[in-house]
C-alpha cells in the first residue's frame, strides 16, 4: 500500500483516472534498468524516480567530467572526478528517498548483460555507442523485455520502443549492420545541444511509465524523430525486417555475444596498420623538447581557441587536402584532434598520398588535458 507520505508525494498522479492508486502501486512495484547515466540517462532516471518507479538499476563505469555538465543533470561541479553512479545515486535519493537503487559500476558487456538485465521489467538504453546499442537490443530480445531506445546528434534526436515479443521490430531491423569505425561521429566528436538529451530522455521515461501502467500506445513499429532547429516532430514507420538476423524468419544470431556486440565501442578507427602514440608519450616528448616531428591539430578554430598544444599547428580536417603539399615526406607527422577520430582520418588520407611516417594520437586532446 502507499503510505500517507507517498499519497501526498504522488497526489497529482492519483488524480489521473489512468493512474490512480492502483497505477501508482504498479509504478512502485516496477523496475527499470538504465544503461548509462549520461545525457539520456540523467533526465530519464530523474523522471522515473520522481514518478515513483520503485527500483532503478543504473549501469555506468565512468567518472564525472567537466564536459558532462552541460547536459548530464544528475551530476554537478561537486562530483567531478567521482564515479557517475555515486553522483547519480545521491541526486536520485534527493529526488525520491522511497526508491531502491541498484548500482552496477561496470561496462555493459556480452559477459554480464543478461545477468544484469534479467531482473528488470524494462531496459532503457542511454548509451552512446553502437556496440552497446546492439547489445542492449539483443539482451532485451532474448529476455523478452521492452527496450526503450534513444539517440541524439547535435540538434536531432530519435526515440522508439523495440519489443519483438509484442509484435514490433528490433534495433537490427533499423540498423542491420554496425557502421564502419569512424563512419558516424560520436557526440564526443560532433557535439550535442545540451537541452536535446533532456527532451529525448524525458520521452524515454514517458514510454517506460506508459508500459508499466499499460496505458496509451507505445511507438511500436515506428520511430519518433525530433528536429530541434525546426521545432518539429515526425513519426516514421519502422517495419519488421523478415531478413533480420535476430528477429527475422531465419535468425542466425543465437547469443548476445556476436560481432556487433563485441566491436570496439570507442570512436577510434580500427586500422591495425596505423601508427599511434599515446597522449602521455606525446607529452613526454614535448616536455623533454624531443618532439622531432610536425604536430598537427585537425580540430576547428573554436576548439583550438578553447585549448591547444602550443607546439601544434592548426589545420582543420577539411583543409588537409590543400595543406598536404606543404608537408615534407621525410619528417614524422603527428596528428591529433579531440578524441582520435578526425586525426585518424587525416592519417589515412596522408598515408594514401605516400606519407609513410604519420602517427595518430590516441584519445586526442581529451586524453592530453587529463595528464
Amino acid at each position: 500500500m502507499l503510505s500517507p507520505e507517498e499519497k501526498a508525494r504522488y497526489s497529482r498522479h492519483l488524480l489521473i483516472p489512468e493512474i490512480g492508486e492502483a497505477g501508482q502501486l504498479r509504478l512502485k512495484n516496477a523496475s527499470v534498468l538504465l544503461i548509462g547515466t549520461g545525457g539520456l540517462g540523467s533526465p530519464a532516471a530523474l523522471y522515473l524516480a520522481a514518478a515513483g518507479v520503485g527500483r532503478l538499476g543504473l549501469v555506468d563505469p565512468d567518472t564525472v567530467d567537466l564536459s558532462n555538465l552541460q547536459r548530464q543533470l544528475l551530476h554537478s561541479d561537486a562530483t567531478i572526478g567521482k564515479p557517475k553512479l555515486d553522483s547519480a545515486a545521491g541526486r536520485l535519493r534527493e529526488t525520491n528517498p522511497h526508491i531502491i537503487l541498484d548500482l552496477h559500476p561496470v561496462r555493459f558487456t556480452p559477459e554480464n548483460a543478461v545477468s544484469i538485465a534479467e531482473d528488470y521489467d524494462i531496459i532503457l538504453d542511454g548509451s552512446d555507442n553502437f556496440p552497446t546499442r546492439f547489445l542492449a537490443n539483443d539482451t532485451a530480445f532474448f529476455l523478452k523485455k521492452p527496450l526503450i531506445y534513444g539517440a541524439i546528434y547535435r540538434f536531432d534526436g530519435q526515440m522508439t520502443v523495440f519489443a519483438p515479443h509484442l509484435g514490433s521490430p528490433c534495433y537490427r531491423c533499423l540498423l542491420p549492420d554496425i557502421p564502419a569505425p569512424g563512419a558516424i561521429p560520436s557526440c564526443n566528436e560532433a557535439g550535442v545541444l545540451g537541452v536535446l538529451p533532456g527532451i529525448i530522455g524525458s520521452l524515454q521515461a514517458m514510454e517506460a511509465i506508459k508500459l508499466i501502467l499499460g496505458t496509451g500506445q507505445p511507438p511500436l513499429g515506428k520511430i519518433l524523430i525530433y528536429d530541434a532547429l525546426r521545432t518539429s516532430f515526425r513519426s516514421l514507420k519502422l517495419p519488421h525486417d523478415p531478413a533480420c538476423r535476430l528477429c527475422g524468419e531465419n535468425p542466425t544470431i543465437s547469443s548476445v555475444n556476436n560481432p556487433e556486440t563485441t566491436a570496439d565501442p570507442s570512436c577510434q578507427i580500427a586500422d591495425p596498420t596505423m601508427q599511434t602514440i599515446t597522449a602521455e608519450e606525446l607529452k613526454t616528448r614535448l616536455d623533454t623538447n624531443d618532439l622531432n616531428a610536425i604536430l598537427l591539430d585537425v580540430r576547428e578554430q573554436e576548439e583550438w581557441d578553447a585549448a591547444h598544444i602550443p607546439q601544434a599547428k592548426l589545420v582543420p580536417l577539411q583543409t588537409i587536402p590543400t595543406y598536404a603539399p606543404n608537408l615534407p615526406k621525410d619528417t614524422q607527422i603527428i596528428i591529433h584532434c579531440k578524441a582520435g577520430m578526425r586525426s585518424a582520418k587525416a592519417c589515412e588520407y596522408l598515408t594514401s598520398l605516400g606519407y609513410e611516417n604519420v602517427v595518430n594520437v590516441t584519445g586526442g586532446m581529451d586524453a592530453f588535458q587529463k595528464l
